[in-house]
């Protein structure tokens, strides 16, 4: 998140996408509260350096996230050459609408801010994203933040007169080093955004341009570190973050710790990216090769278009876009030829609907095609809304008081049912819920990852992803998503023959339910396949040059009409996310492929060149370490930190978190001496529950003292917050007398 200095600063360090970026952080004051639905009882877990706050919704998760924190903290520690000089706060919250009424941020909290660290006690606050993968790179990179404000001045409930250095620091050496110490070089996602931006920018950005909101930080920033670790060594990074100082003076670290100024860094930079993915051009295609462009910027719909979902019998398109500006809206467009009938719903003028949960959610077509299911949130908790599209008309919303968030949702084609993968207790299963009796029942129960359930045409299976094929619970191993299938009578779980690497996301049926079509990214680029399921045979129908994707690498990004041969696909071309459509499926056989993905060299040498040969790297391709790659591949590293937990009851606790600048003054004239001095200071607990501020003013004037002073208390534990203030302000009344002569 972009942010401006603003008295205290509000740091927040994880965004799912460039296009919420830009936004304002808010200084945090005495006074500002929001809406709160729920009381939290919350509850401490401590580690061997953290202290883990959490209430019983989440305990099971808490259990695991902690374990990952003791992870990240080793890697880190190992990283930078430091540990913290403070225990640290982690706050945990069960879901993402319940992460939004926290107290401990001032200001309302953007459904795109996945994770924060703020500097008043350098508190680490996320939601649970649910898949344990998610959440585990959540904590990876807020953490990286509460080492960088430890090695810039502020560790944590020691602030003072001055913002922390980091603070000062571009957002791309910020959050690019967050994101490549808690992902790596390699990252399919952003080598898509970076292999777009060769291709289709006139220039690319210098490094003194990344603070142009028009380049995401995360990405641009992570493809940057990621180059100075690939040609300096990974132990540059940490270098530099010690090396800019409490001046934050990055220019200066670059000199003295790589031995070239900022601007031959940029030019370094770009020729590598340029010689890196520029062959990619020649091998890979573009969406107009597959099939006929529907919804982008360039057709008058906005830079944003994600979540296509294809009525039944092809005709019409729901998708989410910003389109009118004011917020991500649910549209409706005409399938065949792209043209964008109506907005469904405007959330902006709506305030009943707090959230379409755009960005890891799309809806569902009943199968009659007269209604859309999605999942919303209103009043801090999810719900299922139904709506007719024709009327523009919700018929039907039903409120699940027990979830976090519900996403995905996918409809039997009986009509009866509704199946979604839902977020409770901060983890991801599967729920169906019985439209005629009223009845939710609970499919998958564990900390696996099940999540885009889609139903097959004859109403006997699900088919979804998962991490349970893959990830070992015990040392949390945290595999890669694989395609499943779930067997509605027997109850049983099986996988599918898929790829034995790379993700596999968004599965659909083809109309006959012989086959699924889903997306991976097994080659470094996120293509569309088709598996038939008879044969485990898999084709490749897509071989594109950026990659088939929603806003995050996991969002839903294609549909398959289950009464026409047609799809849609929403992908990452020209900065923008845009709508594409596929006709006459069965006539695209596509290109038999392999199941078995044999490792990739990431570079090979011609003629004395290196020629990178693995899409999803982030140059350079040849290495003088992976330090960072070797940490990342060692599960078991740090996990016994978190062997003995221990569990505290919380207690609210004032600590200081900002001292107002003080003054003294003095000063004497031919009325005598004058003496004043004053300070403020903003106290608070843990959670941001109880707040105090004290002020004190003192002024001596020609014999005559004044003093001033304010004692402020707000509590915000509960929905009606209530405060009180004492003060004392002394006012002076001057007299005088006039002469006025009367003519």
């Amino acid at each position: 998140m972009y942010y401006t200095k603003t008295g205290i600063f509000l740091l927040s360090v994880f965004l799912f996408t460039g296009m919420l970026s830009v936004k304002q952080s808010k200084a945090q004051y005495f006074g500002q509260n929001k809406m709160q639905y729920e009381d939290f009882h919350f509850q401490i877990l401590k580690t061997k350096h953290f202290d883990v706050y959490y209430y019983p919704e989440a305990e099971q998760a808490a259990k695991i996230a902690a374990k990952l924190a003791e992870r990240w903290y080793t890697r880190h520690s190992k990283v930078f050459g430091f540990e913290l000089s403070s225990r640290q706060p982690l706050i945990l919250y069960a879901s993402h609408p319940q992460f939004q009424q926290t107290n401990t941020i001032s200001g309302d909290i953007g459904e795109g801010v996945g994770g924060v660290t703020e500097p008043l006690k350098r508190r680490i606050v996320i939601p649970l994203a649910g898949p344990l993968a998610e959440t585990d790179h959540v904590i990876g990179h807020e953490l990286v933040h509460a080492f960088q404000y430890d090695s810039t001045g502020h560790r944590g409930g020691e602030q003072a007169f001055r913002n922390p250095a980091i603070e000062s620091m571009p957002l791309w050496f910020v959050e690019g080093m967050a994101e490549y110490l808690s992902i790596g070089y390699k990252d399919p996602n952003t080598a898509m955004w970076m292999r777009d931006a060769v291709k289709n920018l006139k220039e690319l950005p210098s490094i003194s341009k990344l603070s142009d909101p028009e380049y995401f930080p995360y990405r641009y920033g992570q493809s940057l570190m990621a180059y100075i670790g690939g040609r300096w060594g990974d132990d540059k990074i940490g270098k530099l973050l010690l090396d800019s100082g409490s001046k934050g003076n990055i220019d200066r670290a670059v000199k003295r710790e790589l031995g070239i100024g900022i601007d031959t860094l940029s030019q370094d930079w770009h020729a590598d990216l340029y010689g890196s993915y520029y062959g990619f051009t020649k091998m890979k295609k573009m969406s107009s090769d597959y099939g006929t462009e529907l919804i982008s910027d360039s057709t008058g719909s906005g830079k944003y278009n994600v979540g296509p979902v294809l009525s039944p019998d092809g005709h019409n398109l729901v998708f989410f876009s910003e389109k009118d500006l004011f917020s991500i809206d649910l549209f409706l467009a005409n399938a065949q030829n792209g043209k964008i009938e109506k907005n469904i719903l405007e959330t902006a003028f709506d305030p009943h609907f707090e959230s379409l949960q755009f960005i890891n959610s799309a809806g569902a077509w009943s199968p009659s095609g007269d209604r859309v299911a999605f999942g919303i949130i209103t009043k801090g908790r999810p719900a299922l809304s139904i709506l007719d599209v024709a009327k523009d008309k919700e018929v039907r919303e039903i409120p699940f008081k027990n979830l976090g968030e519900i996403l995905n949702p996918t409809w039997s084609p009986d009509g009866r049912y509704i199946m979604f993968s839902a977020i409770v207790g901060g983890l991801s299963d599967l729920f169906m819920y019985d439209l005629q009796q009223n009845n939710l029942i609970r499919i998958t129960d564990d900390a696996y990852a099940d999540i885009q359930p889609a139903w097959s045409p004859d109403g006997k299976t699900v088919a979804f992803i998962t991490d349970r094929f893959t990830t070992n619970l015990n040392d949390l191993d945290i595999g890669e998503y694989r395609l499943a299938l779930y067997n509605v009578e027997t109850k049983a779980i099986e996988p599918v023959n898929g790829f034995n690497k790379g993700k596999h996301s968004s599965p659909q049926w083809s109309e006959d339910g012989k086959q699924l079509y889903f997306i991976s990214d097994q080659s470094g680029i996120s293509n569309i396949y088709r598996l038939d399921l008879k044969s485990d045979q898999i084709y490749q129908l897509t071989d594109l040059y950026t990659g088939v994707s929603g806003i995050t690498s996991m969002s839903p990004a294609i549909s398959v009409a289950s009464k026409a041969d047609r799809m849609v696909y929403s992908v990452y071309e020209n900065s923008s996310y845009e709508i594409y459509a596929i006709d006459s499926l069965a006539s695209r056989p596509g290109i038999l492929v392999s199941n078995t993905v044999k490792e990739v060299e990431p570079y090979t040498i011609v003629d004395n060149n290196v020629l990178q040969t693995d899409p999803a790297i982030l140059p350079p391709a040849r290495r003088v370490d992976n330090e960072i790659t070797s940490l990342l591949d060692n599960p078991e590293l740090g996990l016994n930190n978190a062997d003995s937990l221990k569990y505290l009851p919380y207690k609210s606790k004032f600590t200081l978190d900002y001292v107002g600048q003080p003054y003294l003054a003095a000063g004497i004239d031919q009325y005598g001496a004058q003496l004043g001095g004053g300070i403020s200071l903003y106290w608070s607990d843990m959670l941001g529950n109880n707040s105090l501020i004290t002020m004190a003013q003192v002024q001596y004037d020609a014999g005559l003292t004044d003093f001033a002073g304010a004692l402020g208390y707000q509590n915000s534990s509960h929905r009606l917050n209530w405060g009180a203030v004492l003060q004392q302000i002394p006012y002076t009344l001057n007299q005088y007398a006039g002469f006025y002569a009367i003519n």
